[in-house]
């Protein structure tokens, strides 16, 4: 029975959405894989079918077969050259789920557009080339898809037309791959390896007859089922405002995006850096208001009493805090044509919140190809380091590891306005954290302040934690 479009919109609304990437070496077949994918799947329409037929025949690389790599490879360069330069995005969806795809370049050179492109996705897709296994590349794109937290890994192990179709090869890769995340430390905790022909289809969509050996999911089985729910940190409520919305003197609410966590009417909360609490009177949306609301809802919050609260803050439970402060370390990604000057102040935005900062001490830089790690005094375009930054302002934030909307950061230069790096918050800077150093204690009555100041004191102290980070303990002995 056919639906109607008001019962095909409210299905589609419903079903879920996965964003992964393809990664993996130059010519291990990620454009054609996703091709293949569109497909077999049949989520091309007839226009795009004619023109692939074409293009295929005048431009293509996959001699008498369609070239389904020429469904990503937009760029002219890319598809004179047979290779991805740029991030290319396709959005298709099966009766199950719905899917943005992003194809990433192979080459180290386009290693940005690569973390540009796995910054936003659920899983990733590593391709190895059957015939020459785990090689440099596999290795280095698999510490960046761990680096950036992706939980959900498909070893694809691509051409096994090429080597018969044989399982102790499969084995072999898989085997060989599996031993170099244990001796790097890299947890990952869905690991799917799948044998298949992104020319042939073999496992792509529906199981080969060519792998009677192989008894797991087909390729777009794995991608339709594959849990992704448990991947967004539904304990640690973190709502960084936005916007203040006040229409009129009766409304005072505070707009943004909740990036993790739970939040439910007359949960008690507390501003951060001010330290002000107060309850949830409601959580306002454009459909009614809501009784609760979660990650990634995006809710207007109102409070049961006014407090000093702006954009960039954030509203947090007071059970579960955030880090706050100055400095803290991270493992930054340099994506800069121009080399990293450590007298520069940039511009770090992190959530809805922007200050200067500047780059510290640089612990290392981790030299992905050979798994070690090396001292530096500088970065280069595509270096990855563990850095010290330093801002102006105090930065309410989490561990990338355990909230990937609090924990990452990008840093802006000012003059051109480019991403120069993106970064990913590891713990406080222990040499040189809040701590002792940034923690004053001021015995008021040894002051000589009489006790009526004490509220204004008080007031004093939450604006210079708000604007330097330092905390100022009062007490009266």
């Amino acid at each position: 029975m056919a639906l109607s479009i008001e019962e095909f919109l409210a299905q589609d609304e419903r079903k879920d959405l996965l964003r992964f990437l393809t990664a993996g070496s130059v010519d291990d077949g990620k454009s054609t894989l996703i091709g293949r994918l569109l497909y077999d799947s049949k989520r091309l329409y007839e226009d795009q079918l004619d023109a692939l037929e074409r293009d295929s025949k005048r431009c293509g690389n996959a001699g008498d077969h369609i070239d389904y790599a020429l469904l990503c490879d937009g760029l002219k360069a890319e598809r004179e050259q047979g290779i991805t330069i740029d991030v290319a995005y396709r959005y298709f969806a099966t009766n199950r789920r719905k899917f943005i795809i992003a194809d990433t370049p192979g080459h180290e050179q386009y290693t940005r557009n690569m973390i540009t492109g796995g910054s936003t996705a659920n899983l990733a897709i590593i391709l190895v080339d059957a015939r020459t296994g785990v090689i440099t590349q596999t290795r280095r794109h698999s510490y960046l898809v761990w680096l950036l937290g992706i939980r959900h890994i498909v070893l694809a192990v691509n051409k096994m037309d090429l080597v018969d179709y044989s399982e102790v090869r499969f084995r072999e890769i898989v085997d060989e791959y599996k031993t170099w995340l244990s001796s790097q430390g890299l947890d990952i905790p869905d690991l799917q390896c799948i044998p298949l022909s992104a020319l042939e289809g073999d496992n792509v969509v529906d199981p080969s007859p060519r792998t009677p050996w192989y008894k797991g999911p087909s390729l777009l089985n794995f991608l339709e089922t594959v849990e992704i729910d448990l991947d967004i940190n539904m304990h640690d409520f973190r709502f960084p405002v936005q916007y203040v919305l006040r229409p009129d003197a009766d409304f005072r609410g505070y707009s943004g995006k909740i990036a993790s966590g739970i939040v439910r009417r007359g949960d008690r909360v507390v501003a951060l850096p001010s330290g002000h609490t107060s309850r949830i009177a409601r959580i306002v949306t454009y459909d009614g208001d809501l009784e609760e609301a979660f990650a990634p809802q995006s809710v207007t919050l109102t409070l049961e009493n006014e407090i000093d609260l702006s954009r960039g803050e954030m509203l947090v439970h007071p059970d579960d805090l955030p880090h706050v402060g100055h400095r803290f370390r991270a493992m930054m990604v340099w994506m800069d044509e121009e080399p990293l000057d450590r007298s520069k102040a940039f511009y770090l935005k992190h959530t809805t919140r922007t200050t200067r900062a500047h780059v510290g001490t640089i612990h290392h830089r981790v030299e992905i190809n050979v798994g070690e790690q090396v001292e530096a005094d500088g970065m280069k375009l595509n270096e990855i380091a563990l850095v010290s930054l330093v801002t102006d302002s105090p930065l309410i934030y989490d561990g990338y590891r355990e909230n990937r909307q609090t924990g990452a950061f990008i840093l802006i230069d000012p003059v051109t306005n480019f991403t120069s790096a993106v970064g990913m918050i590891v713990a406080p800077d222990e040499e040189t954290s809040a701590g002792d150093s940034d923690r004053i204690v001021i015995d008021l009555a040894a002051c000589g302040i009489a006790p009526e100041h004490d509220e204004a004191i008080a007031e004093f102290c939450r604006a210079l934690r708000r604007q330097t980070g330092i905390e100022v303990e009062c007490t009266r002995k």
